[in-house]
């Protein structure tokens, strides 16, 4: 397959990137910089994106790219409160629905929602946004055309943050660990719709909307 990864230069969006390449699938490292450029704040670069000759007859997109931040709720701005509706949440349903009219078909598209196992002060904002993608993907799967897949896999945090925040790293998931799920997803092994899958005490959750065949 040829995979699209979007925020390939990013902690999660590298190992993504790497698990695919090792199970034998032509990966395209898209980011804000570099050779292949996408924005998830501006949707013009999306359809750029699927122009690209590098992109062209891909099986798969992967989004990493978009994420927010822990705003709290007294934040004076709008715009700063709701950072991360216009690039994670908005940006990546753009994304998927210019998807279905270049992915080959039975190909996959993935997103990336997230979780807090715990309330976490500032996390309003992200946990809407979280969960709008979540529910997007269960409701978008059965319109996807022509065989395509959707799924949005939810992480907790990855081990490499709390590291470099000079926390215990044990408390989140490794990338490369994390990055085998998205792989999974793209070659479509996941679970049913509606279920929450959790392997030994790995704290994240993919959230799949497709069915095994």
């Amino acid at each position: 397959m040829k995979v699209i990864v979007i925020g390939a230069s990013g902690v999660i969006g590298s190992a993504v990137a790497d698990e695919p390449a090792g199970r034998g699938h032509t990966v395209v490292r898209a980011s804000r910089r570099g050779p292949v450029r996408v924005d998830m704040e501006d949707p013009a670069s999306a359809d750029a994106l699927f122009e690209d000759p590098a992109v062209r007859g891909a099986d798969a997109v992967v989004c990493c790219a978009a994420s927010g931040r822990l705003t709290p709720l007294d934040e004076p701005s709008d715009a700063e409160f709701t950072r991360g509706l216009h690039g994670k949440l908005l940006g990546q349903v753009q994304l998927t629905r210019r998807a279905l009219h270049h992915l080959q078909d039975g190909g996959a598209v993935v997103l990336t929602s997230g979780r807090f196992d715990e309330p976490t002060p500032g996390s309003a904002f992200a946990a809407l946004v979280n969960t709008g993608l979540d529910a997007f993907a269960q409701a978008a799967a059965p319109e996807m055309p022509r065989g395509l897949r959707l799924t949005a896999v939810s992480p907790g945090w990855v081990g490499e943050t709390p590291e470099r925040l000079g926390m215990d790293p044990s408390a989140g998931t490794p990338a490369a660990e994390l990055a085998r799920t998205y792989a999974d997803a793209v070659e479509g092994r996941t679970a049913r719709p509606g279920t929450r899958t959790r392997e030994n005490r790995l704290p994240y959750a993919p959230r799949p909307a497709t069915v095994l065949p």
